[in-house]
Parts: structure tokens; C-alpha cells; sequence
């Protein structure tokens, strides 16, 4: 984010408006999503780290929202991008009508490693995606679950399925390098992407120097927006994946604007989670069609506002931990 551009409290203050939407299903242990949601001479901007995130790694994604708010987003090099369903870690039974809602995409993204569920259960919902979507592109999210040991016996067996990759199977950088190393050994075709180990690193490029995956996750607000972002993946020099956080739709349009803006985009992108999700701020959602996200501007709701709008304990929650981020922004850049 451009220094120059950072607004005082007060001008987001007057802004924003705390929202509180409720899930389709269980995601990250949650059954509504809070965020806050702002407006700026540019635009809608949003801030919406989970609540355990410290302060520290909040600010990237105050400085994300701010970026779309003050400054808007690139220039784009496509219209529309290609999106993935989402299948969070639910029963067999319950996967046909979680992918119903996401309709006609290319490719599905299937929650893994949940805890205390099984590999077998794992097996059975990636099989299941399999024989609804015989064609689809298949991938699993383990967000760090598993062992090194645990992930390539998973993946050894889950690989019988056809995976494109399997997203952040253990938690750390020598983990990954360890499980990709060994996928090899073993001629096991499944490629490795890391996720957290470049939005919640310190240094997002190393595990690319460490030789530690084979493609990249790349979401904008963790990384503090689409510039920064844009600058990982081509420093990186690995082919990346645009995703989502459990975004309201203004949030998605900045991860389609990321998407829309990288030279290459050899993956659909995670960034149809609205489908997991029974509110947003606006009336014109950006939720996939055939497949695609179209790259376009979100009108931000007045009445959905007040409709999903937070409790007042959770407002002032959410007010006073943007006035602590705001103060480490502006701390950072002097």
C-alpha cells in the first residue's frame, strides 16, 4: 500500500459498518462471519482477519482494504476469471448439496485433515466428489493437519482420485519440502502448494528459495493487497492460485481483481466461498457463473448492512481492534 494513501481513523471510522453473515455450513469452525466493511474515494474496502489473528498480522489486511478503498485496483488482463467449488470437511452424504450451490465450475477444492476426523473419512468425500464430477479438477486442503508421515500416506492413496495438488498438507516450510521430496521418491503425482507458508511467513518468498512446493496460494488481503501480492507471485516464480478467506463480496472483488491481473492463471481460483454463505452486503453477490467470476465492481447494500449488522459488543470489538491495526500501519511507515 502506497504510504501516502493511508487514511486517518476518523475517515474510516465514519465508514465503516461491522456485519455478521451466517453460513450454509460449518467453515473453520464457524457459523457466521464477521467482517467490516468500509467506503472510500475509490471504493468499498474490507477488513475481516479472523478473530485469533494478532494484531500484527491483521495490519496486511487493513493495508488491502485500504489499497481498493483509496487507491483501487490495477489495471485488469481478462474479464472473467475461472472459479472452484468448495467442500468443507462434511459428511458424504452432505457433498452433493454443498457442490449444488456452487453449480457448473471446472475445478473443486475438498477440506481435509479436520480434526478429529479420519483419513478414511477424507478418502470418502474426495471419492464421493469424484463420482458426482468425473471431470473436475481436484484438490485438497489439509491447512497444515497433517504429519509429514500421515500426509504421504493420505496423499499416496488420495492420489488414486487424480489430484491437481494438495494445498498446505503440514504445517511448516521444512514439512513441505520433506513431503514433496518424498512424493517424488515414491513417483506419487501429486503436487504440493503452499498456502500458509507464504501469507503467514514473515518472508512469503521462502518457501519458494527452500524449494518447498511446487505452485503457490496466493490471497490479497493476508499479503496486503493486490500490488503486494502481484509482487510475491512474480518473485516467487511459481505458478500461483488465487483464493479467498471466507470473504463478503466486497472482499472476493479484490481477490478477482488479483486473479484478473496476473500474466498467467493456470488454476481456477478459490474465490467462490460465497456459495458457503447465506448473507453478504450486497444484492448483486459475486458468485460464480458456469463456472467464472466476471471482473466487476460490487454495489454495497444500505439495508443489507443493517441487516446483517454485528451485535454492539461485536462492533465495538471490531472498531477497537481497527483502531489498534490502524496504529500499527502507521507506526510501520513512519
Amino acid at each position: 500500500m502506497d504510504p501516502n494513501l493511508l487514511p486517518s481513523l476518523s475517515e474510516l471510522q465514519e465508514n465503516a459498518h461491522v456485519v455478521s453473515l451466517p453460513m450454509r455450513v460449518k467453515f473453520r469452525g464457524i457459523l457466521h462471519r464477521e467482517a467490516l466493511v468500509f467506503r472510500g474515494p475509490a471504493g468499498w474496502g474490507e477488513f475481516s482477519p479472523f478473530p485469533e489473528y494478532g494484531d500484527s498480522e491483521a495490519a496486511a489486511w487493513l493495508a488491502a482494504g485500504i489499497e481498493a478503498a483509496w487507491q483501487g485496483y490495477p489495471e485488469p488482463v481478462r474479464g472473467s476469471v475461472p472459479v472452484n467449488g468448495t467442500v468443507p470437511a462434511v459428511g458424504v452424504e452432505q457433498v452433493e448439496g454443498v457442490l449444488a450451490r456452487f453449480g457448473d465450475v471446472p475445478a473443486v477444492k475438498v477440506k481435509v485433515a479436520e480434526r478429529g476426523q479420519s483419513v478414511a473419512e477424507d478418502l470418502a468425500r474426495v471419492a464421493e466428489v469424484r463420482r458426482l464430477l468425473p471431470d473436475a479438477g481436484i484438490r485438497v486442503d489439509a491447512n497444515g493437519g497433517w504429519d509429514v508421515a500421515t500426509a504421504v500416506g493420505a496423499l499416496e492413496a488420495l492420489a488414486e482420485a487424480g489430484l491437481e495438488y494438495a494445498e498446505q498438507p503440514v504445517p511448516d516450510i521444512p514439512g513441505l519440502r520433506a513431503v514433496r521430496t518424498e512424493l517424488a521418491r515414491r513417483g506419487i503425482p501429486v503436487l504440493v502448494a503452499a498456502d500458509e507458508s507464504v501469507r503467514k511467513e514473515t518472508d512469503p518468498l521462502l518457501v519458494a528459495r527452500e524449494d518447498a512446493a511446487d505452485l503457490i496460494v496466493v490471497k490479497a488481503a493476508p499479503l496486503g493487497g493486490v500490488r503486494r501480492a502481484l509482487e510475491v507471485v512474480a518473485a516467487a516464480g511459481l505458478p500461483a492460485v488465487v483464493s479467498s478467506a471466507l470473504d463478503t463480496s466486497v472482499g472476493i472483488r479484490t481477490g478477482v481483481a488479483l486473479a484478473a491481473s496476473l500474466p498467467v492463471l493456470p488454476y481456477a481460483c478459490g474465490l467462490g466461498t460465497l456459495s458457503l454463505m447465506e448473507g453478504d452486503v450486497t444484492a448483486e453477490p459475486l458468485v460464480p457463473d458456469g463456472g467464472a467470476l466476471a471482473v466487476r465492481d460490487v454495489p454495497v447494500s444500505a439495508e443489507l448492512l443493517e441487516r446483517h449488522a454485528a451485535a454492539p459488543d461485536r462492533k465495538q470489538w471490531w472498531l477497537e481492534r481497527l483502531a489498534r491495526v490502524h496504529t500499527q500501519l502507521r507506526t510501520r511507515q513512519g
